[in-house]
């Protein structure tokens, strides 16, 4: 899949089926929609396009609210849109300027000049354009006359979708990565630069890589001590993480931690993808480092245990 972060690169395409959305963390119920975009874009033999926007809307319209934390950074969704066979992610910068564009301007501008649609494919209700005057209805009536097709998710199927999204994020906040995991078919994960820390997992037999977050808005679980898998250039290891303050070193900063529990190598720089498969307990502090190490040793036994079937 090509990335296309400005519609005017698009390569030229004699057509396309297309369907819009942010598709925050590609669960389930958006991966159903795109499968059916790559199916339709087979039959009428032309590229599949998803339009999406960044930053998220809703930082921009409401600025002045606690932004929505993201179940996806840009690139994360780039990839995992990409392994569903969609030909182009088009990246349409959100801006208040923006969001005053009429809806015909976007038909003519976005789907008909920009992407040459042949084909769209819509959520139910879905409202578009300057006060939000463009809907199902003008659609088809533009479909006429720039001869493109729309189909039109179900009712029930949007509704589910938003639902998946807000359990993601309830499960996520609530220490349940197992059930977030039911909804986006897979572990939920973040990615990241491994930065240097203080080293002080090393002298009780427990080194860690400390992950700084490359997208400040992702959506990071709650506190606590997972069984985890950590990708490193493409392969993945078993892990155990931590998310948290360290109470029993008296830590300050918030930090997350993962001790991976089969490599030897330097991870300094790199970054990497932390999958978050199990829970295994909240934070704790501890009377020492020795009953720190304690109970780590027995993180780790059930950090394998929970990987077996996870």
């Amino acid at each position: 899949m090509q990335l296309i972060r400005d519609i005017n690169q698009l390569p030229y395409i004699d057509g396309s089926v297309v369907t819009d959305g942010m598709f925050d963390g590609v669960h389930l119920g958006h991966q159903q929609i795109l499968k059916q975009l790559v199916q339709q874009s087979k039959e009428l033999n032309i590229p599949s396009v998803v339009l999406t926007y960044w930053p998220h809307p809703r930082h921009v319209l409401s600025a002045n609210q606690e932004k929505v934390a993201l179940l996806s950074s840009l690139d994360e969704k780039a990839e995992l849109i990409g392994l569903l066979g969609v030909d182009f992610m088009v990246v349409v910068p959100f801006t208040l300027d923006f969001s005053q564009m009429s809806y015909s301007r976007f038909v003519e501008e976005i789907l008909v000049q920009g992407l040459r649609t042949k084909h769209l494919i819509i959520g139910y209700d879905h409202r578009f354009g300057q006060n939000r005057l463009g809907n199902i209805h003008t659609l088809k009536t533009a479909g006429m006359q720039f001869g493109f097709g729309i189909t039109e998710i179900g009712k029930k199927e949007v509704e589910d979708i938003a639902v998946s999204s807000t359990k993601i994020r309830n499960s996520l906040s609530q220490f349940q990565p197992e059930a977030a995991q039911h909804f986006l078919g897979r572990p939920y994960s973040i990615r990241g630069r491994v930065v240097e820390g203080d080293k002080r997992g090393r002298t009780i037999g427990f080194p860690t890589a400390n992950l700084e977050i490359d997208e400040p808005l992702k959506l990071i679980p709650k506190d606590g001590v997972y069984a985890t898998r950590c990708r490193v250039d493409n392969a993945w290891y078993p892990a155990m993480s931590n998310l948290g303050f360290r109470p029993t070193v008296d830590g300050k900063k918030h930090s997350i931690e993962t001790h991976l529990l089969e490599f030897d190598g330097d991870l300094y720089g790199k970054t990497i993808d932390l999958a978050f498969c199990a829970a295994i307990r909240e934070e704790m502090k501890f009377e020492g480092l020795d009953g720190l190490k304690k109970q780590l040793e027995a993180d780790k036994k059930k950090s394998w245990e929970l990987l077996q079937v996870n």
